[in-house]
């Protein structure tokens, strides 16, 4: 007579003819949607942000991202923060997909000192209240209907790898360039983001400082490239940003306007074979990495030219000097190009005039 054990195993194998159930089967499925719930529960729980959906990791897009590369991650539900950086007014008529609204007036100075940095608080505090991680991919949208627009981003991509972050993009040609490629689907709510801890880490190497552009200007030409971003009617002296003190530049710089990045016109950087020939104006290496500053009126233009040389072919020891002309100029730096005061009035009255 069988046993109650052999009873219950035989109750338990399998009719005659059909396979033995897999109970580690059914085991790991069942642990596998306990798993799914788990996840499921944790991503409704994150506030909503630039396009908060799973997906792509951080770090997928180099600096510079096409219109249809960004709509194609967005519809692979890649996670991206985005930053629309246009005005109130027009991020409100249609933004890209979870885009987050950031004039780039916030990251700037005053009127009368645009290109000075704000407080390293008041930065701080504007990345958090974009949801901002420094693990985040952001990608930096503008306008982009211009060659000087495209300095809005590449400026306020300059100003978040300095304080710390490292998965940054530009929106290449910005909106325009999303409408010229036909994308659509735009939106006009604005997401709910809940604030950040992002903790700002200032990176020495992308910033010259006034003191620095001063011992670069005393230092060997050889070692050193002073790189006015300028038109060059702002070079030679011809013309002065209004905030300026004196018309003129910084002692032995090199006139490369940010507009030589632009061949075609239009607010969208070239092909990188195209801006490495334009490149080719620049002062020779001479087989040693030379020091390259970039300056302009208040960091504007200027950051386009950081941005390609460092960014996109990746020239060593670029740094931008923020506060640039308007604030060399009020400290009594040297400069070259300086007209005499009689033709500064002279050119200051016949602006006056031709403004009227």
């Amino acid at each position: 007579m069988k046993s109650r054990a052999a009873l219950a195993s035989a109750s338990r194998a399998a009719p005659p003819g059909l396979p033995a159930p897999r109970v580690g089967f059914w085991r790991r499925l069942l642990r596998g949607l306990g798993l799914g719930l788990a996840l499921a529960a944790w991503a409704l729980s994150q506030p909503a942000g630039a396009a908060q959906l799973d997906g792509a990791a951080a770090g997928s897009f180099g600096p510079l991202v096409q219109p249809a590369q960004l709509q194609a991650a967005l519809q692979d539900h890649a996670a991206l923060r985005i930053v629309d950086l246009r005005d109130a007014d027009d991020y409100a008529a249609g933004h890209l997909p979870g885009a987050v609204d950031a004039p780039y007036g916030r990251w700037r100075g005053d009127a009368a000192n645009p290109g000075k940095l704000l407080p390293l608080a008041d930065f701080v505090h504007l990345v958090r209240s974009l949801g901002l991680q420094d693990s985040d991919q952001v990608v930096l949208v503008s306008a982009g209907g211009d060659p000087t627009d495209f300095g809005a981003p590449a400026r306020v991509y300059w100003t978040l790898k300095w304080l710390g972050m490292h998965h940054l993009s530009i929106l290449n040609g910005g909106m325009q360039g999303w409408k010229d490629a036909g994308l659509g689907g735009l939106q006009t709510a604005a997401p709910r983001v809940a604030p950040s801890h992002f903790v700002a880490h200032p990176d020495a190497a992308l910033l010259a400082t006034r003191a620095q552009v001063l011992r670069a200007v005393q230092a060997p030409e050889a070692s050193r490239v002073l790189l006015d971003a300028r038109p060059p009617a702002f070079w030679e002296g011809k013309v002065k940003a209004p905030a300026a003190v004196a018309p003129g530049t910084i002692a032995g710089s090199v006139d490369f306007s940010n507009m030589r990045w632009f061949p075609q016109g239009g607010g969208a950087l070239p092909a990188p074979a195209v801006l490495e020939a334009i490149a080719q104006g620049l002062p020779a290496q001479e087989g040693q990495a030379r020091q390259t500053i970039s300056f302009c009126n208040t960091g504007h233009w200027a950051a386009t030219n950081w941005f390609v040389l460092s960014e996109l072919l990746h020239r060593p020891g670029v740094r931008l000097y923020p506060g640039s002309m308007v604030d060399w100029s009020r400290h009594d730096e040297p400069m070259t190009h300086v007209p005499s005061r009689t033709d500064q009035l002279w050119a200051q009255l016949k602006q006056t005039w031709q403004s009227r």
